[in-house]
């Protein structure tokens, strides 16, 4: 039988509009934010534009940028949607059967989704060349993969229970790369193409890989994937809490968040911070930066009210997989060159910011057409 994990209230679950805001603040920098953020800086101080656009960018192997967030944000978020999504499925009267058949169907789907991001519908498929060439693995295969697995857990267990199976992925995943050898690199190897977890995929991954021997998107790595989720799970029971107010439920996650950044850069001495590798110290770096954001978002948007100008980022996160897919069927570029492309050539040396501006408008306009129609792509 599984554990009582505290879901089982017949209370409708409230909405974190705070959620819908991040979620949509993080996929902005996706969808076409990132030109334009620097781009008008670059107005007004070039260095100052260069300085950015070097945050925005994934370091080639150990170390972090802010942009490195982007990814692991997004899944800390699918876990705290996760446990007010499990709470609504037993409100409503649903069974674990049914919540773990969804689960497992929302999961699978996302793998899906990803292999047809990465262009399966271009590929000769008639032929075994065409699927060998294809690369399977992905951002929402991770995705999927990590949620799956975490909402599994998440359902049948207390937080404590959680919490162990946090620690345990983590330091399971640091030992077996640390202390299993590698044929020809030995253990505790971690440069590029080396280390135990690109051995294994190179072995188990089919197709191609996105480095040749490697990829970052691999299936090894979804064992500390899983552990960013399960943190967000952990931070949702947090905010589902009625005992607790909420500018200290804000006060606790900025401190969770602190001690996680503390944590993550001890961590780092021996166990480098390492986006490709989804290493444990990165998983309790980025698990730190999305609870100090989510507690500014959630004091902000949900204590304090304060949600003047946050459509724009909910109308973003509204859609967040469809956005993130749609590139793959529209040529976006194509119809903003085609749009305005002609007329903002009489911008000289601003062409390109203003092109900027004018993709994203597309696509938020699209978005927001959607939103107002309460059109949403539901996985």
């Amino acid at each position: 039988m599984p554990e009582d994990h505290g879901m089982t209230t017949n209370r409708t679950p409230e909405r974190l509009r705070s959620l819908d805001v991040l979620r949509g603040f993080d996929m902005f920098w996706i969808i076409g934010g990132k030109p334009v953020v620097v781009g008008l800086v670059a107005l007004f101080s070039v260095e100052a534009s260069d300085w950015l656009g070097n945050r925005l960018q994934h370091p080639v192997w150990h170390g972090f940028e802010p942009y490195d967030l982007i990814f692991p944000l997004f899944l800390f978020i699918a876990g705290v949607s996760t446990v007010y999504s499990i709470a609504n499925r037993l409100a409503k009267g649903d069974s674990r059967a049914n919540l773990h058949r969804h689960f497992i169907q929302r999961g699978l789907t996302l793998v899906l989704l990803g292999i047809l991001y990465n262009r399966l519908l271009s590929r000769d498929l008639a032929s075994a060349e065409g699927w060998g060439e294809m690369r399977y693995a992905s951002v929402l295969g991770r995705i999927g993969l990590a949620y799956m697995f975490a909402a599994l857990i998440a359902a049948n267990t207390q937080w404590r229970t959680q919490l162990i199976w946090v620690v345990g992925l983590l330091v399971g995943y640091w030992a077996a790369l640390r202390f299993i050898p590698v044929p020809e690199f030995g253990a505790g190897d971690l440069d590029p193409g080396r280390t135990l977890t690109d051995f294994i995929d190179r072995h188990v991954v089919p197709g191609k890989l996105y480095k040749d021997v490697r990829d970052p998107e691999g299936l090894f790595a979804v064992i500390p994937a899983i552990a960013t989720a399960l943190l967000g799970c952990l931070t949702g029971q947090w905010l589902r809490r009625d005992d607790i107010g909420g500018k200290k439920k804000s006060g606790f996650m900025a401190i969770a968040g602190l001690v996680c950044l503390g944590l993550a850069w001890l961590w780092n001495i021996d166990f480098p911070i390492n986006k490709n590798l989804w290493s444990s110290s990165f998983v309790l770096h980025c698990a730190g930066w999305s609870l100090l954001l989510l507690s500014l978002f959630y004091l902000v948007v949900d204590v304090w009210q304060f949600r003047k100008g946050t459509l724009f980022f909910t109308v973003i996160g509204a859609n967040s997989i469809l956005v993130y897919m749609a590139p793959t069927f529209i040529n976006f570029d194509y119809t903003n060159e085609n749009l305005f492309g002609g007329v903002l050539s009489l911008a000289g040396e601003h062409k390109a910011l203003l092109l900027a501006v004018t993709l994203l408008a597309i696509k938020w306009g699209l978005l927001y057409l959607l939103y107002r129609k309460k059109i949403f792509l539901k996985v």
